[in-house]
This record gives C-alpha cells, sequence and structure tokens, in this order.
C-alpha cells in the first residue's frame, strides 16, 4: 500500500520542524579586522584574521543541565563543523552547544590574550545566558582539542573569580607532545616528499612563540604541551587530574606509512595514550580511551576531522551523561 504524497510530504516537515524547533541557534561575531598574521618567513606568508564570537545552540522546553564547549575557527572551515555534529544530541540531553572563536587564524593560544579573550566571551555567555556552571565539558579534535588543554591551563593558573566547574574532557585524536610534533615536521621537511605547507607553518610558529626549538629551549615545549615523553616531570598532568576524560585515537597506521612514510612516533595516538597513563599515575582512575580499527571508519582520507566524523555521538552523548552521575 502506497503512502499518499500529502501524507508523506506532512511526516518530512513534522521530522523537520521537530529537529528546528526543538533548538534556538545564538550567532555574535565582531567584525572582521582588516589586518594578517605573519606564519612563515616568505613575502607572502601572511594568514588573514578571522572573526572573534561565539555560535550558541539552546536546547528549546527543556533546562539547560550542561554545557558543551568547543574552542573552534570561525574562518578557513566552515563554522563550528565539529559542534554541529552535537546540536540535536545536545539538545536531547538538555545540554547547551557553546562554539568560541578568536581573531587569530590557526590560534594556538600562545599568548594569554587568547586564553583572556575566550574566557570572557564564556563569562559573557554564561551570564547573559543563565547557564548553570556545572556539567561543563571540553570536547575537541585536532587544533579544537588543544586550545581546550591550553584554555584549562589558562583558568587553573589565573585567578579569576568566574571559574568553570569543568566535569570532563573528550579529546580526539590531537597533538600533546610538541616536542614530538616539531621533530615530526623536521622529518617531514628533510625527506621532502609530501606537501610541506603544515610542517614550515608550524614549526616556525612554534619555534617563534616558543622562542626557539626543543633542542635550544625543552622547556618551553613542555610547557606548552599538555603532555610530552621527553619530559620527566610532566607537570602540566596534575591539571587535568580531577577531570573525567575521554579519548579517540586512530593510529592509522598503515595509511600513514603508505600514503605519507610516516613511522609510529609520528603519531597522535602516541600522545594521548601517553596522557592517560600519566593520568593514571597522577591517581586519575576516571578514563577512557576508544580505538578505531582500520574497519571502523570507511573514511578514505584519515585525519583529525575523519575520527571526530566517525565517533558515535549517541555514544559519547551517553558517556557525558554518566558523568554527571559521578
Amino acid at each position: 500500500m502506497k503512502t499518499p504524497l500529502k501524507l508523506f510530504l506532512l511526516l518530512v516537515l513534522g521530522i523537520s520542524s521537530s529537529n528546528t524547533f526543538s533548538q534556538t541557534i545564538v550567532e555574535r561575531y565582531e567584525p572582521l579586522k582588516k589586518d594578517s598574521l605573519r606564519v612563515g618567513t616568505g613575502e607572502n606568508d601572511f594568514l588573514p584574521f578571522i572573526q572573534s564570537g561565539y555560535t550558541l545552540m539552546l536546547p528549546k522546553d527543556k533546562t539547560v543541565e550542561g554545557v558543551l564547549i568547543f574552542l573552534e575557527d570561525s574562518g578557513y572551515d566552515n563554522k563550528n563543523k565539529y559542534a554541529k555534529q552535537l546540536y540535536n544530541q545536545g539538545a536531547e540531553s538538555g545540554f547547551a552547544v557553546l562554539s568560541i572563536s578568536t581573531e587569530i587564524p590557526f590560534d594556538f593560544y600562545f599568548s594569554k590574550a587568547s586564553g583572556l579573550s575566550t574566557h570572557e566571551v564564556i563569562r559573557q555567555v554564561f551570564k547573559e545566558y543563565h547557564l548553570p556552571n556545572k556539567n561543563i565539558f571540553f570536547l575537541g579534535t585536532g587544533l579544537v582539542g588543544h586550545r581546550a588543554m591550553r584554555y584549562i591551563k589558562f583558568m587553573k593558573e589565573e585567578n579569576y573569580e568566574f571559574q568553570l566547574h569543568i566535569a570532563g574532557i573528550v579529546i580526539c585524536n590531537f597533538t600533546m607532545d610538541w616536542v614530538r610534533k616539531w621533530y615530526q615536521h623536521e622529518r617531514e621537511i628533510r625527506i621532502n616528499r609530501n606537501n610541506l605547507w603544515e610542517p614550515k607553518f608550524i614549526n616556525y610558529m612554534l619555534e617563534t612563540h616558543l622562542n626557539g626549538t626543543p633542542k635550544t629551549n625543552p622547556n618551553s615545549y613542555f610547557d606548552f604541551s599538555a603532555y610530552s615523553y621527553t619530559d620527566t616531570k610532566n607537570e602540566n598532568i596534575k591539571i587535568y587530574t580531577e577531570y573525567s576524560v575521554k579519548a579517540y585515537i586512530e593510529p592509522a597506521i598503515k595509511y600513514g606509512l603508505t600514503t605519507y612514510l610516516k613511522t609510529l612516533y609520528e603519531n597522535n595516538a602516541t600522545d594521548m595514550v601517553g596522557f592517560l597513563a600519566e593520568l593514571e599515575l597522577a591517581g586519575n582512575e576516571n578514563t577512557e580511551l576508544t580505538v578505531f580499527q582500520p574497519d571502523d571508519n570507511p573514511a578514505q582520507k584519515k585525519n583529525p576531522e575523519t575520527t571526530w566524523n566517525a565517533i558515535n555521538k549517541d555514544e559519547l552523548m551517553n558517556w557525558i551523561q554518566q558523568q554527571m552521575k559521578k
């Protein structure tokens, strides 16, 4: 028996309305500055500034029980592309989803200015929208995840009156050990077999803002890293011991070898596993690791973004809700 076209259209409209009207989306961004940032030694090695501001998803007709925070860029990629993937699950579970961008393109949060800018946006948003300062989770992959770790460190080290009550961190396939990353890029530049824009860009930024290389100024790299295998003290680990931590890694060893001639050392998975090991040594028993096997992610290209895309968001939200009960 065929479904009448009119009834079919009503069903589709009903589903669309349910998804649309269960959420309220707020966007506030500053006007774009006509300025740029030097990202290399070449004549044209500049990137234009991006818009600072935020996007906030609020669940409709539900009490906000917590907040999921992503520190994403407003430019170069689709705006809020990681946060958007949790809008539906967040709304259904009573979570607001907040995505924040500074004006600096590909911001590594080298300076306190980035941390302060982000902190002020968070404070204003929580105040204006009466968000609860509980059940706060930072989430991120790639540079988004690194920013989360830097912001948490910044917030703990600064004596601001407003402090977030963070419950957990969801970390996905990003660099935590910038000593390792620098050496990875040095090797890539040396063998000259892949596109060298990223290795040259990142190493230039590291050497410029950390005042040298890991050989000449290792302590600066240790301080910048959430975890470093070569740092015998790993002082930053104690910053994260009180939080629940969910980690996703996708080693993609064969892909890295055959596509880019990468070694095991040139893999973000090594950082994240080491980070969890140090957390447990420091007394944090509330960690969980998910490892994607080759058949778990059908994406032909493997990178932090595709790892995040492959995550089962319903299972992730279930984990987040379980942490609220602890």
